[in-house]
Order: structure tokens, then sequence, then C-alpha cells
């Protein structure tokens, strides 16, 4: 095959969210850098993020509660040193963000040197969340593409899928990535990326589940690709519901943050009496994974399709301030929350698992990166605290960029790249295939692998998994690449990942509930699985 390197750099940077533009920013004044981008630039979770990032802007707070915070919430699955990490570079890498200019919450709005708003949400112990109003990710994600667009050491691809990885698998030496097959999708064809070193940053695999909180882009791509290469992942079956995505059929994916019941707002049955008294002592503000099963027993238990969340007992004026988002989002759909509750189901909305790294976000592939969502570092354990998802990219793309930076001048660019051969592939005239396929793995994954799990619903999952691995490999061996074909070839494989990881966890532990195992061990370890080992 004719080799073709349609792109040279210092850097590949596979994701643009909050990771991978901060990943590009500290790494452009001394490296090229080539972002890739799946949709544009400000599509992506990191986007849509409402609630904030944690970090100890208090004097009454401290880095120690913070840390005693996350620990508990993780549900004794965290690593503690990568939780003593990233909790004591937060304060930095918030200050980072602030100087590029994100405009977070001042108690006096008019003042620009007055103390910081500070929000509480489940699982804090103190106020401790810098936001910008409601629409934190918003004005996170555009204050970095700004700055990103301006630096002429950073090239942008968007619209572009990442295929794979390129490995030197065919030599005898240690293997390392040497650069990814990506898929334009405006011209319809894959090109070649050489580069120093890969950094994955594409976020997680809540697209697996019929119901999420997630954008579309959220397939799990990074996770399949970097198992295709040969890297360990751990803790995949914890797959974080957000208790309160709006129930409504012209809101899809709309996500009431957790910062509405911190700042008061309750949570109701359809006859409007509370519920979470009765399932934990914090009530609305216990962990995530408790509010998710306790709507989602409700919900069955009352046969309803929804439960409430009620803050109209706040004043307008409060409530229009502090959730101006969701304030004009629900009142486009006929709900005034200032005098009525909201309808709200729980969604699959973060994978707490992923690509195994150390706190320079190393994989097991030399020179092959990962950050944010699609990295297990050990922070979030069998529960992710609120607040501490783009806390965690920041921390760990700055880290990252110091360990690349080190590392660069040592490093060279390989050119003798296997060309990608598309010689024996054909146009697809059934389409109708992938997406019949891709109905039902998120149907199936939602009913057999979701808040509730039994070994029975596994094992079913696992096997149409399997037949479905069957019939995507043949498609993909004879077929084009298309964004749906690459997205349900990723999705299967993730899916594959959590089901043997709930598999192997032969208990019940934050946010994995199997009602053949309701009993937590007294030991705790992260569930690592091993490309080639079953």
């Amino acid at each position: 095959m004719e080799q073709v390197i349609n792109y040279q750099c210092d850097v590949l940077i596979i994701g643009s969210g909050a990771a991978g533009l901060t990943l590009a920013l500290h790494l452009a004044d001394h490296a090229q850098v080539l972002v890739l981008s799946k949709g544009p630039l400000t599509e992506g979770s990191t986007y849509y993020a409402q609630g904030g990032i944690a970090a100890v802007f208090d004097e009454d707070d401290s880095i120690e509660s913070h840390i005693q915070d996350t620990l508990v919430a993780g549900a004794g699955l965290c690593d503690a040193d990568a939780v003593a990490f990233t909790t004591s570079n937060a304060r930095k890498s918030l200050q980072w963000l602030i100087d590029l200019g994100v405009g977070f919450d001042r108690v006096d709005a008019a003042d620009s040197e007055s103390k910081f708003h500070l929000n509480q949400e489940g699982g804090h112990s103190h106020r401790r969340i810098l936001h910008a109003a409601d629409a934190t990710g918003k004005a996170v994600q555009t204050t970095l593409v700004g700055q990103v667009k301006a630096h002429p050491n950073i090239r942008i691809l968007e619209r572009y899928n990442a295929v794979d990885l390129i490995t030197n698998r065919q030599t005898h030496k240690q293997q390392q990535v040497y650069g990814a097959y990506i898929w334009n999708r405006k011209a319809e064809q894959v090109e070649t990326v050489a580069a120093k070193f890969v950094a994955l940053a594409t976020g997680g695999a809540s697209k697996v589940y019929q119901y999420t909180s997630n954008p579309d882009v959220a397939s799990g791509d990074g996770i399949a690709m970097a198992w295709r290469a040969g890297c360990r992942v751990a803790n995949m079956e914890f797959n974080q519901f957000h208790p309160t995505c709006l129930f409504h059929p012209n809101a899809h994916s709309f996500l009431l943050t957790e910062a509405l019941r911190g700042e008061g707002a309750v949570l109701k049955r359809p006859d409007g009496s509370r519920f979470m008294p009765d399932f934990h002592e914090a009530a609305e503000l216990a962990p995530r994974d408790v509010v998710a099963r306790a709507i989602d027993y409700e919900m069955k238990r009352l046969g309803a399709d929804c439960m409430y969340l009620d803050i109209s007992h706040q004043s307008a004026d409060f409530i229009q301030e502090h959730f101006p988002t969701i304030y004009d989002k629900c009142l486009s759909l006929g709900i005034d929350i200032t005098r009525q509750p909201m309808p709200v189901v729980p969604a699959a909305h973060y994978t707490c698992g992923g690509v195994m790294t150390d706190l320079d976000a190393h994989t097991d592939l030399p020179h092959l990166y990962a950050i944010g969502e699609v990295a297990y570092t050990g922070l979030h354990g069998a529960n992710r605290m609120a607040s501490n998802s783009l806390l965690e990219c920041l921390v760990f793309a700055q880290a990252a960029a110091a360990d690349i930076l080190k590392r660069l001048p040592e490093a060279r660019l390989h050119l003798d790249l296997p060309g990608w051969d598309e010689s024996k592939v054909t146009d697809s005239d059934e389409e109708v295939i992938i997406q019949h396929n891709w109905h039902e793995l998120r149907l199936f994954m939602w009913d057999y692998v979701g808040i509730v799990r039994t070994n029975k619903r596994l094992e079913r999952a696992l096997r149409r998994i399997e037949l479905l691995q069957q019939e995507i490999h043949e498609y993909y061996s004879n077929f084009r690449v298309s964004n749906n074909l690459l997205e349900l070839r990723n999705l299967v494989q993730v899916a594959e990942l959590i089901v043997r990881s709930a598999m192997s966890r032969k208990e019940s532990r934050g946010l994995h509930y199997n009602l053949d195992y309701r009993e937590t061990s007294d030991s705790a370890s992260p569930s690592v699985l091993t490309p080639g080992e079953k």
C-alpha cells in the first residue's frame, strides 16, 4: 500500500474539550500541536457542563476536606495518591483559567475583585464549586477555544474521527505509538497523522446507553482505540447515572445541575411528597449513585414515568439569577420552575473508569497519554463526586504537558507508517444494519447493564454483544468507514469492557449495584482488564 503522510506534528491531541484544549495551550509555546475535533470545537461534554469546578478557595475549607469528601464519594476505591495530587493542584489549575479570562461568578457581581461565589453540591462538606451561573462548561470551553484559535502553533481539524492508533506492533521492538489514522468526514476519506506523541482526550462512553445526558460524540472512541492498541483499562463497570435529567419529549439530554439541589431543590413523588430522606441522611445532597437509585426505585415501585425536582420555594429572582439557562430552557417547554416542579429521570452521565494512567497521564503504551474522562487515574473510585470531572481534565492536562515537554527533545518522528488500505472494501448499501445494531446495543445496555444489575442480565448482555461484534467486524472488514460505523465499532467494544468488568465484581459498591451481590466486600480493588486476557 502506498505510504501517504497527510499530517506531521509533535503532539496529536484527539479530542477538543477541556482536557484536550488545556493540554494544547500548555504545549503550544514549545511544540507543534494538532487538535482533532470530531464535531465543531464547541461540541462536547465540556460545553454542556452546568455545575462547576471544585477547588478550595474558602478560608474555612481545606484540601484535606476535599480529599476526604472525594474518598467517601469514591466508596473506598479511590487511589489516595491521585486524589491528593488532584486536589492539591486544583487551585493552581483554576487560577490558570481565571487568568485566561473565564468569568466565574463573584459574590458581588459588579466587583471583579470580590470573592468568588461558591456553590455546594452532593458529597461536598463545604462550598467549593466555582461556577459561571449554570453554564460553567460553556464559559470554560469558549474561553479555551478563543485561546487555541489564536495560537500559531496549534492546528485544528474539525469534523474528523480518529479511526485507530498507529503503533510499531509489526516489529519486535518495544511497542510505541507513532500516530493515528483519522477519517475526514467532509472528504469521506481516511488520512494519516505522524506524531511524536499522541494524547487521548475523547471523553467518556455514555452513548452506549439509550438515555444519556451526554452529547452524541461521547462514544468511547479513545477507550476502544487504546484497548485495541494494547492498553489496560480499569473500573469500566462504574457508570455514573446523573439523577436529574429533564424528562420531556423535546428536551434531548438536557441536564438539571446538581447545584439546584445544592441551593435547596427537593425531589418529590408525583403526589408531591419528598422521598430522599427515606434513603439517606443527606437527603438530596447524598452521593449521585444513591440519589439515582432512589429515583429509579420510586419510579419502578409506583410505575411512574418520572419524579419531580422542585425549587419553586426559592424566590423567582434567586432562581433566574443562579439558573438562567435552566429557567429559560424549561420556560421554552412550558415549565415555569419558579412556580412548578421539573419532571426528572436518571440518565447515563459519566464513565468513571477508562484507560489506565499514572500521575503524568502515561498509558501502558510509550508516548501515548490519556486525560479527562477517557482515563482511569484513580481519582473517582466507584463514584465520581460532583465537579471533580473538569478539575481532573485541567490537572492531568497540565501534568501531561509537563511530561511531554520534558521528553520532547529526545523524541523523533517516524514517517515509515503503513498506509491505509481500502482496496478490498466497497460502499455499503445496507446502512440499515448499522442503525439496527446501534439501537439494539443501546437498548439492552440500558435494560441489562443500567442502574441496577443482576448476573443473568449481565450474561444476556454479553451474549448479545458477542453476536453484534461478529456482525460489526464483518461489516467493518467489507465496507468503507462512516461516522456511524466507527462509533458503533467503538461502542460495542466499550460495552464488552463494561460488562466484563461488571461480571468480575462480586459485590455492590458505589455505582455498581448487583442484586445478586448486594453487600460491599471488606477489601476493595479496581477491576483491571488486560488485552489478550479473558
